[in-house]
């Protein structure tokens, strides 16, 4: 926390607008609408709820099917089994470590010979980086599926200068507590389609028909953000630009610091690519993989908290019996991979204290 977000919350007690509604939830997606350069905003309780109401937008039904990278956390993909749909989950790429194109196809073009095209793909930005939306975008639209954007990572990322989350028919953000900008716990739909954004707001206030009485002819749900929770999102949203900076100064110090191992190579930032470094992270040569391990227990040991990258959903147990397109990319990532400490706060002493437990393992 910055100290500007009490301004903004003792407003919304100023005004007595304490639950979901109030000037400070307008504002907040007004203004998160102008950082994307997007039309409208609808802000959530979560990222979560962001993509199962993108998911009711395109209207997905039970017993659709619906694309999804596997490389990612699991609230992606579980919206998905919330409308009994089913999952397609397709391989990662090197280049970006997002969604590979040719899994895509691939991916596509079987289901249609099974007698089920998709209904919809999820694409993820991973860590803040862009995967490589306009060659996933051609393919979508050669098929005329729909994309979702799961840009929950990637706030103030961008890809030829437009805003990830933006590129297709709806994009998604998380202000969950670990990410760049926070609003306690709070989610973002984002969309150039103000017919999506008028129905997820609907369905986010518990689709109340318009009566004078409560009256619903369809399944709602409480998703809207609280005007305090939008409050505090207000004045992070003013320190995003500061974020990505220290994210990517972090980023640059652990890269040069481990420039001399050959064996570690970062996650990659492609020509047109402008990552906000959300998580800085790295994976090891097959050869090293054991390292990972290794290096994630001795910064343990020193009450340093590291992660290996995300489980593949296809290797999930929640997940295991889906169909799955692609190789063993994502799956070695997995295996030879680690994030490292990322957080904005970190200061110069405890980079330095990182990089020598780093250091010491692996001398």
């Amino acid at each position: 926390m910055s100290g500007r977000e009490m301004a903004f919350i003792q407003q919304a007690f100023r005004e007595n607008y304490i639950t979901t509604c109030g000037s400070n939830l307008q504002n907040f997606e007004k203004s998160l609408a102008a950082i994307t350069g997007t039309q409208k905003a609808v802000a959530l309780n979560s990222g979560t709820a962001a993509i199962h109401l993108a998911l009711k937008v395109l209207e997905i039904q039970a017993g659709d099917e619906v694309i999804c990278a596997s490389f990612t956390f699991v609230a992606t993909a579980n919206p998905i089994l919330y409308l009994q749909a089913m999952p397609v989950f397709v391989d990662s790429e090197p280049e970006t470590w997002n969604m590979c194109p040719d899994a895509l196809e691939s991916a596509i073009q079987d289901r249609i010979k099974k007698g089920k095209k998709p209904k919809a793909i999820i694409i993820v930005h991973l860590y803040g980086m862009s995967a490589k939306i306009n060659q996933l975008l051609a393919i979508a639209q050669q098929y005329q599926i729909p994309v979702i954007e799961d840009a929950a990572e990637a706030l103030g990322s961008t890809y030829e200068n437009q805003a990830l989350g933006t590129f297709g028919e709806v994009g998604i953000f998380s202000f969950n507590g670990n990410k760049i900008i926070t609003t306690s716990g709070g989610g973002a739909l984002v969309t150039n389609n103000p017919t999506y954004a008028k129905k997820a707001l609907f369905l986010a206030t518990q689709a109340k028909d318009l009566a004078p009485h409560y009256q619903h002819s369809e399944v709602g749900y409480n998703y809207r953000m609280s005007n305090i929770a939008a409050s505090i999102g207000l004045g992070q949203l003013e320190l995003l630009p500061e974020r990505v900076q220290k994210r990517r100064a972090i980023f640059q110090f652990y890269q040069e610091s481990l420039r001399n191992y050959d064996f570690i190579h970062f996650q990659p930032e492609p020509t047109a690519c402008f990552s906000n470094r959300w998580l800085s992270c790295f994976v090891l040569t097959q050869d090293q993989a054991l390292k990972a391990e290794k290096i994630r227990n001795a910064l343990a040991a020193d009450n340093i908290e590291s992660r290996p990258l995300w489980k593949p959903l296809h290797r999930q147990p929640l997940f295991n019996a889906y169909p799955y397109y692609g190789h063993e990319v994502a799956e070695n990532f997995f295996d030879t991979g680690l994030c490292l400490p990322s957080g904005s706060d970190l200061t110069d002493d405890d980079l330095e204290r990182i990089v020598q437990v780093i250091h010491k393992e692996l001398i």
